[in-house]
C-alpha cells in the first residue's frame, strides 16, 4: 500500500469516528416550576432558580424540596421525589449516554396552587401575644407546633392550657 493511500484510509477513519462520536446522543434533562398566581420566588434544594414560571436543568435523579415564596400568599414548601426512567438503570445508561444516536429530552413540570395568606385582625394578633407572654412568665414551654399561625376568634384565656399540637383556638395545627 503506498503512503498516499495510507493516509487517505487514515484522514477516511478520522472522519468516521468523528461522525460516529458527532451522532452520539445525551439525555437532556428539564424541570419547570409554574404557579397560579405566577410570579412565586421558586428555591430548589435552597437555591434561588427565579420566578414562575421557571425552568432549570438537572443531573440527577432524587427527591428536591422545592420552596415557593410570594408576597400575600403562604409559602409553599414540598419534597419532590423525581424517579428516574427506566433508560437511567444501570447498565442501560451508559449505553444510552454515550451510544445512542439521538437526544433524550426528561422534561417534568411542578404546578403549584397557592394560597392567600390570612389577614389578621390586630385583635387576634394581641391575644395570640399576650397568650404567649402569660405562658413564657409562667415558665411554660411554648412548642413550635403552638406557634404556627392559627387564629380563631375563640382564643383561650391566658392562664388556659394549651394541649400540645393544637393552635390557639383548639384547633388540630398540621405542620
Amino acid at each position: 500500500m503506498r503512503t498516499s493511500q495510507r493516509i487517505s484510509l487514515n484522514w477516511r477513519l478520522l472522519v468516521a469516528l468523528l461522525a460516529i462520536v458527532c451522532l452520539t446522543g445525551c439525555v437532556r434533562r428539564r424541570l419547570t416550576v409554574r404557579s397560579n398566581p405566577a410570579g412565586a420566588r421558586v428555591y430548589i434544594d435552597d437555591q434561588e432558580i427565579g420566578d414562575t414560571p421557571t425552568s432549570v436543568d438537572y443531573t440527577y435523579y432524587g427527591t428536591r424540596k422545592i420552596q415557593l415564596v410570594k408576597d400575600g400568599f403562604r409559602t409553599e414548601t414540598v419534597k419532590q421525589e423525581f424517579s428516574p426512567p427506566w433508560y437511567e438503570y444501570p447498565p442501560v445508561d451508559f449505553f444510552v449516554e454515550n451510544f445512542w444516536p439521538w437526544e433524550i429530552r426528561d422534561e417534568r413540570a411542578v404546578d403549584f396552587q397557592m394560597v392567600p395568606q390570612p389577614i389578621v385582625s390586630m385583635e387576634d394578633l394581641r391575644l395570640r401575644a399576650q397568650n404567649l407572654r402569660d405562658r413564657s412568665q409562667q415558665g411554660t414551654v411554648t412548642s413550635l407546633e403552638e406557634l404556627q399561625p392559627v387564629f380563631n376568634s375563640n382564643v383561650p384565656a391566658a392562664n388556659t392550657p394549651v394541649p400540645a399540637g393544637t393552635g390557639l383556638g383548639g384547633q388540630r395545627v398540621i405542620p
